[in-house]
């Protein structure tokens, strides 16, 4: 079976990301054709990138890039969920992507996103960039959610998108899988 990261990309205090976040592995498992494992960068920790080489070289000296080499190599594909800050993508995301290169290769990956009247766009589409320079293919198809913060249930802090963003996902998922089998070959 495929293995999938869901990675909430949120870190900062206050942050709504686990909520989303916590959908979209739901949505995950019920699509049932991955084996789903949930990463969360904020605890994870990562600093600004501090090694010396460039990752190309895989000749890590930190710890903290030791685990995140090991995080990234054991999946077949990868679910962002991002939001969006500034109209941009999350120094989170750019950072974490950067501190590898061939653990991402020959993978494909998809978006959650959210935000305001963009619903996180213009983070995906940032994030995609750098994701093609370390060989992921990043799929067109996502789940883009405006104004979440009014499908939070202020109580029991609950994401709930409605039908219309179900279907999205599994659509999202359904094609993510597809790209992750046809890339498995190139990975050998």
């Amino acid at each position: 079976m495929l293995k999938l990261h869901v990675i909430t990309v949120a870190t900062r205090d206050e942050r709504l990301g686990p909520s989303v976040a916590t959908w979209a592995l739901e949505q995950a498992r019920a699509h049932g054709k991955f084996e789903i494992e949930a990463i969360d960068l904020r605890e994870l920790g990562l600093p600004l990138f501090d090694e010396p080489r460039h990752p190309r070289f895989q000749q890590y000296e930190h710890a903290h890039t030791k685990a995140w080499s090991a995080i990234v190599a054991r999946a077949d594909a990868y679910l962002f969920v991002t939001p969006e800050y500034d109209f941009s993508a999350p120094a989170s995301i750019i950072n974490a992507i950067q501190y590898l290169s061939r653990e991402w290769a020959y993978k494909a990956a998809a978006f959650v996103s959210y935000g305001g009247v963009s619903a996180g766009t213009r983070s995906v589409e940032m994030a995609k960039q750098v994701l093609t320079a370390v060989n992921i293919m990043p799929i067109q198809q996502a789940v883009t959610i405006p104004f979440f913060a009014q499908h939070i249930n202020a109580d029991t802090k609950v994401f709930d998108p409605g039908e219309v963003q179900v279907k999205a996902a599994a659509t999202m998922l359904n094609e993510l899988h597809k790209w992750a089998a046809a890339l498995q070959p190139l990975r050998a």
